[in-house]
């Protein structure tokens, strides 16, 4: 899947056959952001152009933007796993979130 970058906003692209474009929305932020297009190009300006008025219209109404991946989550991964995590952690004497984080980048 190809996914489209803009200050820090990500979306989607889709094709929709019975309607002849392609769309998309502004992915991990709750507000509702979409844009379209009948072409790449087209669909790329819409997607920019919907970030900027999602943007604006926060600026406006005085609203914190939402943030994609604020940078906690959390995952369910089983006690098998947690633990061996736990215990991999502890003897490389650095915490279960850098071992995580370290984990995750490497794989990245």
């Amino acid at each position: 899947m190809k996914l489209l970058k803009y200050k820090g906003y990500i979306g989607d692209i889709k094709v929709s056959i019975e309607d002849d474009i392609l769309h998309g929305k502004l992915l991990y932020i709750s507000a509702l952001v979409t844009y379209e297009g009948q072409s790449v190009d087209d669909v790329k300006a819409s997607f920019e152009e919907a970030v900027d008025d999602y943007l604006k219209t926060c600026e406006e109404k005085d609203y914190q933007p939402e943030v994609p991946c604020k940078g906690s989550f959390n995952i369910r991964i089983g006690h098998d796993l947690h633990l061996a995590a736990m215990v991999k952690a502890k003897e490389m004497e650095i915490s279960l979130n850098e071992f995580v984080t370290e984990s995750i980048s490497n794989r990245l």
